[in-house]
């Protein structure tokens, strides 16, 4: 007798469950989705991505549209890859796009997801952005760094200087690496740091002609003396548009940090149901040449000289912060340092690479590392020549 009351739960449930799964079809069915590339059962679109998603996730988008829904295993992802629909989520319906998808790994490893860039929306958050913002990262704040910045500045200047005079090379990449990493540990900045000044050196160098710009300028501007400082380097134009062309074509994280819809919203005429998690891919947006030109691909800091464009996440053209309550509070930190750093390894040494007797320098050069922040594959080697 249990047996058969056993057998009929079973039947029950099992009976239940499909019956919901048709139903789910169904709703769905009659649901207006965004365009879709085929998928494969239990894994989805997982197939489809590279170990560079942002470049796999381009070539998708030119082929299905600039909003298109993956399935990352049984997990509905919708891309956003054009300036129109980045608006739309991260201005129009932000507050709708505010959480984080949390898993229970992250869970653990972030302390229940209690961290600013990835806990969830909602009052805690709301709190410990507010001290963020007014206290831990103000202007004030970072101000409050100058001398500490300078005096690391200072050291990894002496090191390149004993380099330049022993006409020796210089891994470039771990040198930035370990002077920003120090200062990091002062202010908790931003880890993005180091990588934004090896992509710009890497660009400046295959760019001499952009080098001896830049070094004109903050000549121009500066009077005092081998150390540039942080007030000299507010009138540099071109060396604030160098960072901003290196920003936009190597964005640090070309894929904002994922959100998760709090409940259904209708995008650009399509249904996208509550829990559907959303990836932005501003290094696309930041490459279209529907909104930058035909050189989009190239770098051009002479575009950002007559240009309103800025950090702030408002043209959402230009978005290598992201935009809107989750836009990356560390904003100043990094710029802060990413300007003074640039501005006196240009201004004390001119730079140089040997030449590759094998394959392309351009496609060594610009290969990029696998890894949710991008920076170079192979270090940056470079020759310092005192000026």
């Amino acid at each position: 007798m249990e047996m058969i009351l056993l057998s009929l739960c079973f039947t029950t449930l099992l009976a239940f469950s499909l019956l919901k799964k048709i139903l789910d079809r169904t709703a769905t069915s009659k649901a207006n989705l965004p365009p879709s590339p085929w998928r494969l059962p239990v894994i989805g679109n997982l197939h489809q991505l590279s170990l560079y998603p942002h470049r796999s996730l381009r070539s998708l988008s030119r082929r299905h549209g600039p909003l298109m829904l993956l399935h990352f295993g049984s997990v509905p992802v919708l891309i956003v890859s054009s300036a129109e629909v980045a608006h739309e989520v991260m201005k129009t319906h932000d507050l709708k796009f505010a959480n984080r998808p949390i898993g229970k790994v992250t869970m653990n490893f972030l302390k229940g997801g209690r961290n600013l860039l990835l806990s969830p929306y909602g009052e805690y958050w709301r709190q410990m952005k507010s001290l963020c913002v007014l206290h831990l990262l103000s202007n004030k704040m970072v101000r409050s760094f100058e001398k500490l910045r300078e005096e690391e500045l200072n050291m990894m200047m002496e090191k390149l200087e004993k380099a330049s005079s022993s006409s020796s090379s210089v891994n470039l990449s771990e040198t930035i690496f370990n002077m920003v990493n120090t200062v990091d540990i002062f202010i908790a900045g931003t880890t993005t740091t180091s990588t934004l000044l090896e992509w710009t050196m890497t660009e400046l160098i295959r760019h001499p002609e952009t080098m001896k710009k830049l070094q004109e300028d903050i000549r121009t501007h500066s009077r005092s003396g081998s150390y540039v400082t942080e007030e000299e380097i507010g009138n540099m134009k071109y060396l604030k548009a160098v960072i901003k062309e290196t920003l936009r074509i190597h964005p640090p994280a070309p894929i904002l940090i994922p959100r998760q819809l709090s409940e259904d919203v209708k995008l650009k005429g399509y249904d996208i149901a509550a829990g559907t998690q959303v990836i932005i891919n501003a290094w696309t947006i930041q490459r279209d040449s529907a909104t930058w030109g035909s050189d989009a691909e190239e770098f051009k800091p002479e575009r950002h000289l007559d240009s309103a464009l800025d950090f702030q996440g408002q043209n959402f053209m230009y978005i290598p912060f992201g935009s809107g309550r989750r836009q990356c509070p560390g904003i100043g930190f990094a710029m802060a340092l990413a300007e003074v750093a640039l501005a006196n390894l240009v201004n004390r040494f001119s730079w140089k690479v040997e030449a590759r007797t094998v394959g392309d320098d351009d496609q060594y050069h610009l290969a990029e590392a696998f890894g949710v922040e991008v920076c170079r594959k192979f270090p940056l080697i470079a020759f310092p020549s005192s000026l």
